[in-house]
């Protein structure tokens, strides 16, 4: 409490104990320094990756809420587009339905080349469509020769095979002929080996054996390579040449 004094002013008495500054206190000037500090500090924490360990994760959360709200954006465009044309075709169904209908006959190509003739086609001069005809015909004119040159080479190859096949079926008969001539030889000399092993049957002692054993062995390889020439034999006529 403080004392009165004359004209009923009232003077404050010292605090026994001193005052506790608070930010009612606080000097406007002093609040706005402390403010400022703060901002920079936050700022200066949220910009510097080194004083921020956070700043990637920080960094990165920002870029996705971003794209997800242009994504939102354009996605909510395209969904109110679809919304206005099903809206404009339920509306005029019948003129859906026609422009559908032309646009499907469009995409061929006979009614293309019709509506051509019949629209753009006759607003060119008579000159225009000889030149394109023309120009149609000298393509046409080129495949033709080339195709008229291709037969030919290919008929002359035809031709030059087929004589080179009755050539080659000349010289397989010859062959055939000569291998029926060989076959006969080898049943002359398997006969005349067989009498020759009859005789050394009757001849005893080692001499004759041995040589038994050599005539045996000439029979085996006669039998051999009457087998191989029946065997082309037999091809040759598979091949349809008479031989």
């Amino acid at each position: 409490m403080g004392n009165a004094r004359p004209g009923n002013e009232m003077v404050p008495v010292a605090a026994s104990h001193p005052t506790v500054p608070s930010l009612a206190l606080r000097s406007p000037e002093r609040g706005e320094r402390l403010d400022s500090e703060s901002m920079d500090r936050a700022i200066r924490s949220a910009a510097s990756p080194q004083e921020n360990p956070f700043w990637p994760l920080q960094k990165l959360q920002d870029i996705k809420a971003e794209v997800k709200s242009g994504y939102k954006c354009y996605e909510d465009a395209f969904v109110q587009k679809v919304k206005d044309g099903i809206m404009i075709v339920r509306d005029h169904s019948s003129e859906a339905f026609g422009i559908t209908i032309v646009s499907s006959l469009l995409l061929m190509r006979g009614p293309r080349k019709i509506l051509w003739r019949q629209t753009l086609g006759r607003l060119q001069s008579e000159e225009a469509k000889l030149a394109k005809i023309d120009t149609g015909l000298k393509v046409v004119g080129g495949s033709v020769d080339k195709l008229k040159k291709d037969s030919k080479n290919m008929l002359l190859r035809a031709s030059f095979g087929e004589e080179e096949l009755q050539r080659g079926r000349t010289k397989i008969r010859d062959a055939g002929k000569e291998i029926r001539r060989l076959i006969k030889s080898v049943y002359k000399i398997e006969s005349q080996a067989t009498d020759v092993m009859d005789e050394l049957r009757v001849i005893p002692g080692r001499n004759a054996l041995k040589l038994r054993a050599e005539v045996a062995s000439m029979m085996s390889d006669l039998k051999q390579q009457r087998y191989e020439l029946n065997k082309k034999i037999l091809r040759i006529s598979e091949l349809g040449v008479r031989v």
